[in-house]
């Protein structure tokens, strides 16, 4: 295994789940917000499932999307 090969694609894929997550939780709360599902000033429980079959990788990350 090259180290430095493996970190780089790493990297590479947890960017593109950050920069594609963000758009998508943005995309969310504002048809939310438009619907008047919520009201744009809640705290949003969320989890990220990383999974990676091969690896037997199952691992869930908790946490909070605050809107205000």
């Amino acid at each position: 295994m090259d180290e430095e090969t493996f970190n780089l694609s790493i990297r590479k894929f947890l960017k593109t789940v950050g920069v594609g997550s963000q758009r998508e939780i943005e995309q969310a709360a504002a048809k939310a917000i438009a619907a008047g599902t919520i009201t744009g000033v809640e705290s949003l429980a969320a989890t990220m499932t990383l999974q990676i079959p091969a690896l037997q990788l199952n691992v869930a990350f908790d946490g909070e999307v605050r809107l205000q």
